[in-house]
């Protein structure tokens, strides 16, 4: 009788868990950022922090004012950190550092931008590890071999200018239907001269149905860049 009662109150408190995660994820797709960061920040789990680092990045990338935009992507780098520091083993954590990292490259001077160009590579590569069809990963591998070969030190990091394509084409397959992955394989080709196919695939994005607040921002910035190639 007593092993029962114990079993319940775990089963309980595994759904109370999973009821708190759950709301942030919602913010998150509802575009509200700054809740979600500060409702998963109080969590004090791996994946708490990781919600926190992903709200602190879109909030970076899609609300904030300039100068706001770097102080946003240290807390999201802090706080993929602390995201890791609690579960090595989780891949969103360390798919979110890379993607703090990634970002906060651009605010950074150049010696430490290129340091940090080593974090994004081993972090995603970790993420890939930890979780073999990470599609995102993929993604921003494909970024990272783009960006460092356009720079001329891609020899300095085992950067590959023929892995981009087949970076996007194995995440597309993966999640066909997630908008961000396409426009960002479109800009890429645009970038690579390949202003054919990068219509192509920005068309392929506005084509889909957008899911979340992301999803809206992402569509805006294909219809512009869009506009910007033809």
């Amino acid at each position: 009788m007593r092993k029962s009662f114990v079993g319940l109150l775990l089963l309980l408190w595994a759904g109370l868990v999973w009821g708190q995660s759950d709301p942030i994820s919602r913010l998150i797709d509802d575009g509200k950022y700054l809740e979600a960061y500060a409702a998963a920040i109080k969590l004090g789990t791996s994946e708490g922090w990781t919600q926190a680092a992903k709200a602190a990045s879109f909030y970076a990338s899609y609300q904030a004012k300039e100068g706001e935009r770097g102080p946003w992507y240290d807390r999201a780098e802090d706080a993929a950190q602390k995201a890791i520091a609690s579960d090595k083993n989780n891949p969103e954590a360390y798919f979110e550092l890379a993607r703090a990292d990634g970002r906060l490259a651009q605010f950074r001077g150049i010696l430490q931008s290129l340091n940090l160009a080593a974090s994004v590579r081993d972090n995603l590569n970790k993420t890939l590890q930890l979780n073999p069809k990470h599609a995102g990963a993929r993604v921003a591998l494909a970024l990272w071999n783009l960006e460092l070969t356009q720079k001329g030190v891609g020899w300095l990091y085992g950067a590959d200018g023929g892995r981009i394509i087949p970076l996007f084409e194995e995440a597309i397959k993966l999640e066909p239907e997630e908008i961000i992955h396409k426009v960002e394989y479109a800009g890429a080709l645009a970038k690579l001269g390949r202003v054919a196919d990068a219509r192509k695939q920005y068309e392929a994005a506005l084509a889909l149905t957008p899911k979340t607040a992301a999803d809206r921002y992402d569509l805006e910035r294909a219809k512009r860049e869009l506009a910007a190639i033809k």
